[in-house]
């Protein structure tokens, strides 16, 4: 049985009665959330943009630890491959699309906080990531946080990460900003940058692209501790259907062959499978 068809045919009825009274071509349910009528097909948000967690390929395809994991979850819920409708979710925009329903859940890398919390729901979480630094794999300069002061320190646009590390860890980092981390591990492949800093997970998928394979590695500094978790819409009874699947996934094996495909070659040290509803603080 697919319980999210069921709910949708539940939701058509009063679609119908719905677009009686307005022009719009959606209803709400009773959680709220903007049911399409689309075939039975089932709407995620990934990151299209970042190698390891979500990517979509030159040809069309999706590829990441997020997209695997949305995957498994989809086909619990119901859903073939071939019914998942990709959408990329993008930082700033991961909470208005699922406030206006645009999507059924989320999975991009979109950790868990308070803030967010007041405004959508979280299963899982389902991946315990840490701010860390991409160093070159033959440098041993810097074997602690502390040793990238006097550094050249690069994060991308916008991002906190580096002005945390110099807040708090390296007062005399030099921050370097570019406008995205692609251009982050160019730098550092040339000597233009000393290390790029990001969760560990983002930054151990860009060095896992065949294209940097073992000219990086991994600081395993661990200095922040990221909740990733699949966001839904308040309210939303999905949150307990995909708790379910993320549960599932751990037990069965899937959850480790996913961080071993995505992550593996650049060396990442993973944490365990996170209890479902236990954020890290």
């Amino acid at each position: 049985m697919n319980p999210l068809r069921n709910r949708r045919a539940t939701v058509a009825v009063a679609a119908a009665v719905v677009l009686s009274f307005t022009s719009a071509g959606f209803a709400h349910g009773a959680a709220g959330a903007l049911q399409h009528d689309d075939n039975g097909k089932i709407t995620i948000g990934i990151k299209f943009d970042q190698p390891g967690i979500g990517l979509k390929t030159p040809d069309g395809t999706y590829t990441g630890f997020d997209v695997d994991v949305a995957k498994y979850v989809a086909k619990q819920l119901g859903h073939d491959p071939s019914e998942i409708v990709w959408k990329e979710a993008k930082s700033a925009d991961r909470e208005t699309l699922l406030q206006r329903g645009d999507v059924d859940f989320i999975a991009a890398s979109y950790s868990i906080t308070p803030k967010r919390a007041e405004k959508v729901d979280f299963a899982g979480p389902y991946l315990l990531a840490h701010q860390d630094v991409l160093i070159r794999a033959d440098d041993d300069s810097i074997k602690k946080p502390s040793d990238l002061n006097n550094k050249k320190l690069c994060s991308v646009t916008g991002s906190t990460s580096a002005q945390n590390v110099k807040d708090k860890i390296a007062p005399d980092a030099q921050l370097q900003e570019y406008g995205g981390y692609s251009e982050c591990l160019t730098g550092l492949e040339n000597g233009v940058i000393d290390a790029v800093t990001t969760d560990d997970s983002i930054l151990a998928g860009y060095a896992a692209q065949p294209e940097f394979k073992g000219k990086f590695k991994l600081g395993g500094f661990k200095m922040s501790n990221e909740n990733y978790g699949i966001g839904v819409q308040k309210g939303s009874d999905l949150k307990a259907e995909i708790n379910t699947a993320l549960e599932k996934m751990v037990a069965d094996g899937s959850w480790q062959a996913a961080v071993t495909k995505n992550f593996g070659p650049a060396g990442y040290q993973n944490e365990p499978a996170p209890k479902i509803g236990v954020v890290v603080q």
